[in-house]
């Protein structure tokens, strides 16, 4: 029964976690490094770069939230329970990862940043590829749907060595996939715009949806590493956890998804209201150039 919990590396009970167990303090140095390093290079040493400027105080606070999102992901008890015992805990550990920590961190880096590190021509053609829209939509959700699949879930969840490389590429494919959305960079060809951005959010809801159906309608529970793993809340069966990891996924998908659709389409219907706006009405704003600015001081 407990053979896939001791190839974890973990016994079956509970009580035997140490604080280095739930609390990851690898993964709390990795954080404080990614910490300093975007501090160090977006504050005193941006004057190294070209075109540089420091980060705003919104960038800086959106980097802070997604690295503070990271560890609760991969260095806090989630991880922790989420590996070994609850599908629940895995589920929202994934969700973090995927759908909240992607736009969070490309709205805090500076564009020139961006520019610098996919400055060599592979990587910039790797990003041009892995960032077309239909690219980048259809390459994550079938990898997170595949990842689901039963059979494939349970072989990769026995060796931490395959779970690792799946999340990496997951987590990869996750910023292509946000990149139309959210990228910093100011070239248009690398982001959608208006309609076709409200539709490329939609078809990612659609995308993801079967496989959140699949666990949450599933009849029986589809993991042998959770049916198997010691129940930590007697009254939580495997099956009310794994119906319950569906239901945290897809809320937090639609939530975000959601937040994003409002904004976008606020902002497009306040650009389109713009656009319709008679020329007299619009004229003054055209008008009031930096030159016109300065003759009036």
């Amino acid at each position: 029964m407990d053979s896939q919990h001791h190839l974890h590396g973990v016994s079956s009970g509970v009580g035997g976690a140490s604080f280095s167990d739930l609390w990851s303090p690898d993964v709390m140095l990795l954080t404080l490094l990614f910490a300093i390093a975007y501090f160090l290079i977006t504050g005193p040493f941006h004057q190294r770069f070209d075109r540089a400027t420091p980060a705003t105080i919104k960038q800086k606070s959106l980097f802070v939230l997604a690295l503070l999102l990271f560890y609760a992901a991969q260095g806090s008890p989630v991880n922790y329970f989420g590996h070994h015992y609850l599908f629940s805990f895995h589920m929202l550990q994934q969700a973090i990862l995927y759908f909240a920590i992607p736009p969070l961190v490309l709205l805090a880096l500076p564009e020139w940043l961006l520019e610098k590190i996919f400055q060599p021509k592979w990587l910039k053609f790797l990003l041009r590829i892995m960032t077309q829209p239909v690219v980048a939509s259809l390459l994550f959700n079938a990898l997170f749907s595949f990842y689901h699949v039963p059979f494939i879930f349970d072989a990769v969840a026995l060796h931490h060595g395959w779970m690792t490389a799946y999340h990496v590429v997951l987590l990869l494919t996750a910023f292509s996939m946000w990149w139309p959305i959210v990228s910093p960079l100011s070239d248009s060809k690398k982001q959608l715009a208006g309609l076709k951005k409200l539709a490329y959010i939609f078809a990612n809801g659609v995308l993801i949806t079967p496989a959140c159906a699949l666990i949450i309608f599933a009849d029986t529970p589809l993991y042998a590493t959770y049916k198997e793993a010691p129940r930590l809340i007697a009254s939580l069966t495997a099956s009310s956890d794994q119906r319950l990891g569906g239901i945290i996924m897809k809320l937090i998908q639609e939530f975000v998804y959601g937040s994003v659709l409002a904004y976008v389409f606020y902002n497009w219907y306040k650009q389109e209201k713009q656009d319709d706006l008679p020329m007299e009405q619009t004229a003054p704003i055209l008008m009031k150039t930096p030159a016109a600015e300065e003759g009036r001081v």
